[in-house]
């Protein structure tokens, strides 16, 4: 498996230039490091920030399971979206509303076919609300299947 987390992983993670705002650093509540977040006050409503992943090791033919946690705490804070660069239009993932402020783990299947996926984009859309955040952390890469609960 390969780490990606923000603190101490290995990954190749790029700000999107074309966007609106850029994803930042938060401190985690007891220590450990620190997560990427976009407070619900930055942007305006409909305002796009993206935070790609390159993956640049990625055999062709195999299959990967993307595991993150994400957060979206606060009232009508946005929505959280996840790209995988070969299906350019429809995110593989949304999220639109925390039922509270708990972080939650996500997991994407990432089938390398004909075209090898080489980048995951988290899209964070701004919402109406003036508090809470959108935030992820934790992010592996692991080969096979994505395992079950």
């Amino acid at each position: 498996s390969v780490d990606c987390s923000f603190s101490r992983g290995v990954c190749d993670w790029k700000q999107d230039t074309d966007d609106d705002f850029d994803w930042n650093p938060a401190d985690r509540d007891r220590g450990g490091g620190y997560y990427m977040a976009v407070p619900a006050f930055v942007g305006h409503k409909n305002d796009m920030g993206r935070l790609k992943l390159l993956l640049t090791d990625l055999k062709p033919k195999s299959s990967y399971c993307l595991i993150f946690s994400y957060r979206l705490a606060g009232e009508k804070v946005g929505k959280l979206r996840v790209f995988l660069a070969n299906k350019k239009t429809a995110p593989v993932w949304e999220e639109n509303k925390g039922k509270d402020e708990k972080w939650r783990t996500g997991k994407i299947e990432i089938f390398q076919g004909a075209e090898t996926t080489n980048s995951v984009t988290f899209e964070s859309e701004r919402g109406k609300g003036k508090t809470g955040e959108i935030g992820v952390d934790n992010v592996i890469l692991i080969s096979g299947l994505c395992p079950e609960d």
